[in-house]
């Protein structure tokens, strides 16, 4: 049986937004093998039951500097309290119930302040990380051994890099409890991937979009890790 993957609508508050980015993410995770299952507050209760694990996509709004004890820069963009909320409940039940988590862009920096961590709420650096209109925007480095690099360059052809698109203003500073930084730009040194410290609870959040590129075989294999870490689970 095909595993059901919980994705939090992107911004509750931007339905024409929303509308337009989610059946993206629904290709990806249903292409690898999977049912995506959109979450919004209505289905939530039904989402925790019955999902096998959860994709947080990316968002136009911006996680709300008050959850990581932070003022507001003027470049933060307005926070979505109900996508906040969907994503919290849905990471409290994967993390009790072990069940594998792929973050996205705003997924990414959504689930570094759940785990307690902190964000860089706007890039000030050379490259330009809100370089929508490029396909490969920069190039990131992948720490070796990680499981990210296993998934991204598993025969070690890749040399420990992989080019990607970028379309996001903040990143994650300090690494919550149970992550740490695995992927970086190397120009400039932000952070570009999270990963879970706990070897048998598949963890992963890229800040870049694969589902933007699911033609390339890197972005294909992130989506078939989620679904395979998911047919495992318990």
């Amino acid at each position: 049986m095909k595993p059901l993957v919980a994705i939090p609508v992107p911004h509750t508050s931007n339905p024409e937004y929303s509308a337009r980015a989610l059946p993206q993410y629904v290709q990806a995770v249903e292409s690898a093998g999977a049912v995506a299952l959109p979450v919004t507050e209505a289905n939530l209760a039904e989402a925790v039951v019955r999902c096998r694990a959860v994709l947080l996509p990316g968002s136009r709004a911006d996680v709300d500097p008050a959850r990581y004890h932070a003022m507001r820069h003027p470049a933060c963009a307005a926070a979505d309290p109900g996508r906040e909320m969907l994503d919290w409940e849905l990471l409290e039940d994967a993390y009790a119930a072990r069940k594998p988590v792929l973050g996205i862009c705003y997924g990414l920096q959504s689930l570094n302040v759940y785990r307690g961590g902190t964000l860089v709420q706007d890039i000030e650096s050379r490259v330009q990380h809100e370089n929508k209109s490029q396909p490969h925007a920069h190039r990131v480095t992948i720490v070796p051994g990680s499981v990210l690099a296993g998934i991204l360059d598993p025969d070690g052809n890749r040399a420990g890099t992989v080019d990607v698109n970028s379309s996001h203003h903040q990143a994650a500073a300090v690494p919550g409890q149970g992550l740490h930084a695995v992927a970086a730009c190397p120009d400039d040194d932000i952070v570009e991937a999270l990963e879970g410290t706990d070897p048998t609870h598949f963890v992963v959040a890229v800040q870049w979009h694969p589902e933007r590129s699911l033609d390339e075989p890197p972005s294909q294999a992130l989506f078939r890790a989620l679904v395979e870490a998911a047919l495992i689970s318990r």
